[in-house]
C-alpha cells in the first residue's frame, strides 16, 4: 500500500443526502416555519419537494426523530416536538464534512480523553483492566489480518471510558464515534503506509493501558491528552495526497438515489 493509492474501501463515505434534508428540515424547526406540534408533510410530499427518494425523508425524519426534534403519533402523522421536548447534543452534519472538523472534533476529544484515562486509573477493577487490554490486542489482530483496525480502535477508547464507572462518558464519546469513523479509515490508512507511523499509534495506546493498570492518574492524563495531540498533528502534518483522500471521503456527495 502507497500513499498514493489508498484503497477505495478505505474512503468510502455515507450516504449526504438524508444528511443535508435533515439540516434542512431542522433549519425550519429552529428559525420557527416549522413550529411546535406542526404536523410535517407525509414522507411522499417531503420526496416530491425535494427531488429524493422517500428513503431520504425516511433516514431523514428517523435522524430528526432520535434527535428529539419530531415525535410520531400512531395514524396521526409525524409533528415537531413540543418547546419543552429536551434536545440530545447533535453536530450540524453540514458542517463535519470537512478536513478542518475533522480536527476540531479531536481537539473535543482531547479535552474529554485525558480525564476519561485520570478517572479510569483510579477507578478501573481488575476485569476492567482486563477488557482494555483485550481491546488491545484486537487492534493488533486486526491491522495483522489487514483490516483498517477502526472498529477495535473505538473499541479501546469505550473499553477506557467504561473502566471510569461512569456511563456518561461511555455516551459522550459514543456520540462523537459518529463523525470520526469516515476519517478514520483515511488516517488508519495513512499510519498503515509508515511503520514509524503504526509504531507510534500502537505505543500511545499502550502507554494510556500501562498507566490504568499501574493506577497512575497523572501519566494516563498525559498519555491519553498525548494521543489526541499526536491524532491531530497526524492529520495537519499528512501529506497533500492523503489531505485529499480525506477531503473526498468527508465531501463526496451521495451515490444513492436522489
Amino acid at each position: 500500500m502507497t500513499r498514493q493509492h489508498l484503497p477505495a474501501e478505505l474512503l468510502l463515505a455515507p450516504d449526504r443526502l438524508s444528511d443535508r434534508l435533515a439540516e434542512l428540515l431542522r433549519h425550519r424547526i429552529d428559525s420557527g416555519e416549522l413550529r411546535p406540534l406542526d404536523r410535517l408533510p407525509t414522507e411522499q410530499e417531503l420526496a416530491e419537494r425535494h427531488g429524493v427518494s422517500r428513503t431520504v425523508v425516511r433516514e431523514a425524519v428517523s435522524r430528526l426523530k432520535s434527535m428529539g426534534l419530531l415525535v410520531s403519533r400512531q395514524g396521526s402523522g409525524v409533528f415537531v416536538a413540543p418547546s419543552s421536548a429536551a434536545r440530545p447534543l447533535a453536530f450540524d452534519p453540514a458542517v463535519l464534512h470537512s478536513l478542518e472538523a475533522v480536527v476540531q472534533v479531536v481537539e473535543v476529544r482531547r479535552a474529554l480523553e485525558g480525564e476519561v484515562a485520570a478517572l479510569a486509573a483510579s477507578r478501573a477493577s481488575a476485569e476492567d483492566v482486563q477488557r482494555i487490554e483485550q481491546a488491545l490486542a484486537a487492534i493488533d489482530e486486526a491491522v495483522a489480518a489487514g483490516r483498517d483496525g477502526v472498529a477495535e480502535d473505538l473499541r479501546f477508547h469505550r473499553a477506557v471510558a467504561e473502566a471510569t464507572g461512569n456511563p456518561q462518558f461511555r455516551h459522550l464519546l459514543g456520540f462523537l464515534e459518529q463523525y470520526q469513523r469516515d476519517a478514520m479509515k483515511v488516517t488508519r490508512a495513512n499510519e498503515a503506509t509508515s511503520r514509524v507511523l503504526m509504531e507510534q499509534v500502537r505505543e500511545e495506546h499502550h502507554d494510556i493501558a500501562r498507566a490504568i493498570a499501574q493506577r497512575d492518574v497523572a501519566r494516563a492524563r498525559e498519555a491519553a491528552t498525548l494521543h489526541m495531540v499526536n491524532a491531530a498533528r497526524r492529520i495537519e502534518e499528512a501529506d497533500a495526497s492523503v489531505r485529499a483522500a480525506l477531503r473526498d471521503a468527508l465531501e463526496q456527495p451521495a451515490q444513492g438515489q436522489a
